[in-house]
């Protein structure tokens, strides 16, 4: 059987698979990756392996561009301290804290930990959607999980870049690190908004729908490229290219915001479809090059970095949660007594924003209840970036020997992403039936007024 051949019966099987998740109420990229998983032990679909560069070209630039298109800027700057604290921050110490557990269970050196670390520590925002997508979350819980998983890559990836370095005998300097860090992430916004200002003023003046239409569909693939060419995030740039032609679609010919939308929709429903049956396959293809003795030990090993995951992720969020709270505290405390007339600049990490009044208001907004903080800290499933980015690793490095425990880095990556979809991805719905949430939603009106809807 021919390899296209294989993808389109892969296709044909996601696309089935849809009414049935739908009738027996499974999350469907869950369904997807059993099938998948099962279809990898047949003959002839063991041909099929998932290539790193077409996986980052192909399926993350217009999953990205599908989620920051979709979601609103104002809730996205509005929710920024938890997106980047968990964009950001949360990365960093996933990463130490899976490089230390890899480092001291399985005895790897430092740098192979902390590759290992960098792999897994990205939530992946097919899967977040993938899962969440009709549980029926409170709005700001959706804003902020899609939100993180919109730039949690490009913080991952450079750690990547750096830990890859420091196997190859590289030396790390922090100071470095930080400035390439910045440079990157900058680098790419800029070029980012640019291209979506070029694009918007270019799509104003068009009058054939069908060229607007496709060069929406085909610009993020043509941005991630350049972007990655010229050494900045292509996730970076092609999230912030999708978040401002979001804020500027006004502008465009109705119809053809309409129909980018509709094409937009069906090429995602259909990658994500094919990607998660791909990582169900890739099981399989990884267990032949792992001995029989230590299968059982890693699978155990797996199972512990995703605990590990986990419990750093749930850390973070309800530090996030108390801190918020603490502000709260220490806020209403000090200008309890002052004229609530009276405008304050409190902190020149939000800015001025009113009267104590409002200020106050503000903060609240930003504190997340008990069962928004279990949500967000149970939902950060790992997908296709991790198993890219696993997959990618080279055969040999700069002095021409193997890479070393390449097989073992990409068999755990395989196994911690199937972990954390099963139980993450299965245990989620339960969770949200159970918690029952009835919680207000805050919305920022364009005068700039928090307004609260119950």
């Amino acid at each position: 059987m021919e390899y296209y051949s294989i993808i389109i019966i892969l296709l044909a099987i996601a696309i089935g698979l849809y009414p049935v998740a739908t009738k027996f109420k499974i999350p469907y990229p869950i369904l997807l990756l059993v099938v998948g998983i099962g279809v990898g032990f047949i003959p002839h679909f063991e041909k099929i392996s998932i290539n790193p560069e077409v996986v980052f070209l192909i399926f993350l630039p217009p999953f990205l561009y599908d989620a920051a298109y979709n979601i609103s800027f104002k809730e996205f700057k509005r929710n920024s301290p938890a997106i980047s604290t968990l964009a950001f921050t949360l990365v960093f110490i996933t990463t130490s804290a899976i490089a230390i557990t890899a480092h001291f269970i399985l005895g790897l050196d430092w740098a192979l930990s902390f590759i290992l670390g960098a792999i897994l520590s990205p939530p992946d925002a097919i899967a977040a959607t993938g899962v969440t997508k009709n549980l029926h979350l409170p709005h700001r819980t959706n804003t902020i999980l899609e939100g993180e998983s919109l730039i949690n890559d490009a913080s991952a990836l450079v750690a990547l870049k750096f830990a890859l370095a420091a196997v190859a005998g590289s030396q790390f300097v922090f100071w470095k690190a930080g400035l390439i860090f910045f440079v990157t992430l900058v680098g790419g916004a800029v070029l980012g908004w640019i291209l979506a200002r070029v694009f918007v003023l270019i799509a104003k003046k068009l009058t054939n729908k069908d060229v607007v239409v496709s060069l929406n569909l085909l610009l993020p693939f043509a941005i991630y490229i350049l972007s990655e060419e010229t050494g900045v995030s292509g996730v970076i740039a092609v999230v912030i290219y999708g978040l401002t032609v979001s804020q500027n679609k006004g502008k465009l010919p109705e119809k053809s915001v309409a129909q980018s939308k509709s094409v937009l929709d069906t090429t995602v429903f259909i990658l994500s479809g094919l990607i998660f049956i791909l990582i169900g396959l890739a099981f399989p293809q990884v267990l032949k090059n792992i001995p029989e003795n230590q299968f059982l030990p890693l699978i155990g090993v797996a199972f512990l970095i995703f605990l590990v995951a986990l419990l750093t992720r749930m850390m973070i969020i309800f530090s996030y949660k108390s801190n918020t709270q603490k502000q709260i505290m220490r806020i209403s405390k000090k200008f309890e007594n002052m004229d609530e007339k009276k405008p304050l600049q409190l902190d020149k990490r939000f800015g001025k924003v009113g009267t104590f009044k409002k200020r106050l208001q503000y903060f609240k907004i930003l504190l997340i209840t008990r069962k928004e903080a279990f949500v967000i800290g149970w939902s950060g499933m790992r997908g296709i970036v991790s198993l890219a980015a696993a997959l990618a690793l080279p055969f040999v490095i700069a002095d021409g020997n193997n890479f070393p425990h390449r097989d073992i880095l990409i068999f755990l990556t395989v196994t911690v992403v199937i972990i954390m979809l099963f139980v993450q991805g299965m245990g989620l719905p339960f969770i949200v039936k159970h918690l029952k949430f009835k919680e207000k939603q805050y919305h920022l009106m364009d005068s700039g007024q928090w307004t609260i809807d119950n």
